[in-house]
């Protein structure tokens, strides 16, 4: 919203009575209010015209690269704090850098793409990679179901924070997920009790942040754990991080599973939705990761090879493409986008693998 604009105020001359009617203000003499000699009419100084101000310059939007990366590095540092027992967490630091998320969320889409990107930097903890990812995307996808600003901050607190009892057992339990022994298998399951107890000892600003972490792998069927509550019970921050920290386990796992590209781990989840999530999650997951998502080689019922560059959230099994290579497999000098919710006629018949259109 522009300033307003302020002129110079000009004095209004406050009328004054005749001198039989002016009324003497007690103990003053009848000079001090009687009104002044008109003296001879002098010309008014030029006022000069006040110079407008700039206009108001807005902050440029941010790099969402650089964004993802301070919270990276925040979830990181959080690891010394588990590892070093300190009682005090920096919540005014980790607030700050979520509203900025937040705010960068509601100008674009970037960042959640850049948090999507199925590849952990080199240098950084899978753990801090992981949470930092999960805390993004799942501020999306609360936004799509009408979180207010201050409930997405919360949530991506929450995010933030996920998994952070798992510094606390042997390295080795995230590396075999799939292969744990029973007692490691009850070691892993600890984590979310673990990590609500650190977010109490450092005072969690909100028991909504605490409740989220601790029922994190709850599922709707009472499937999940700590506690096997079912999905009335399970507080509504705990399910989105649930189906997002789901996702991302899919498409970046921390073990030696084959990783799956966006739309499979999509399709993954799709498959147990009765069973693990709600259906207005799901569809909101679906609305913003699509089946396609954006960077995706896809081919035509026409043979033509296409990028997918745009994600039409209404129907994201019609996504915007832009066709890189004709149905006899020629690339396309000129590349063409074609929208396929205005092309009815033509439709998505599977994903292509980089080397082979």
């Amino acid at each position: 919203m522009s300033d307003l604009v302020r002129g110079i105020p000009t004095r209004t001359a406050h009328a004054t009575a005749p001198p039989s009617q002016t009324r003497l203000a007690p103990g003053l003499p009848p000079s001090a209010t009687a009104p002044p000699r008109r003296r001879e009419a002098e010309p008014a100084p030029a006022l000069e015209a006040p110079a407008p101000r700039p206009p108001a310059i807005e902050a440029p939007a941010e790099s969402a690269e650089a964004l993802y990366g301070e919270i990276q590095q925040f979830v990181a540092g959080v690891r010394d704090l588990v590892n070093d027992g300190s009682v005090t967490f920096p919540w005014a630091d980790l607030e700050r850098l979520i509203a900025r998320a937040v705010a960068s969320l509601e100008r674009s889409a970037e960042l959640f793409w850049v948090a999507n990107n199925p590849a952990a930097p080199p240098g950084i903890d899978y753990l801090a990679f992981h949470q930092a990812q999960v805390a993004v995307l799942s501020i999306r996808i609360g936004a799509d179901i009408g979180y207010d600003r201050r409930r997405l901050v919360m949530l991506g607190m929450a995010g933030c924070l996920l998994d952070i009892g798992l510094w606390q057992l042997p390295e080795t339990v995230l590396r075999r997920l799939d292969a744990l022994t029973p007692e490691e298998q009850a070691l892993y399951r600890s984590h979310p009790r673990l990590s609500a107890e650190l977010i109490k000892r450092w005072g969690s600003p909100s028991d909504g942040i605490t409740d989220a972490v601790l029922q994190h792998h709850e599922r709707e069927q009472e499937q999940g754990f700590p506690e096997r509550l079912a999905g009335a019970a399970i507080h509504p921050d705990a399910k989105i991080l649930g189906l997002v920290d789901t996702y991302t386990g899919l498409t970046v796992p921390p073990s030696s599973r084959p990783r799956l590209r966006p739309h499979e781990a999509v399709r993954e989840i799709v498959k147990s939705k009765h069973e693990s999530f709600s259906s207005p999650l799901i569809k909101a997951l679906l609305s913003e990761i699509s089946v396609f998502p954006p960077g995706t080689l896809v081919r035509l019922n026409t043979g033509e090879v296409g990028r997918v560059v745009a994600v039409n959230r209404n129907h994201p099994l019609r996504p915007c493409i832009e066709i890189v290579a004709d149905g006899k497999g020629q690339r396309l000098i000129t590349p063409k986008t074609i929208d396929l919710s205005e092309a009815p006629f033509l439709y998505v018949t599977g994903p292509v693998a980089e080397g082979a259109r």
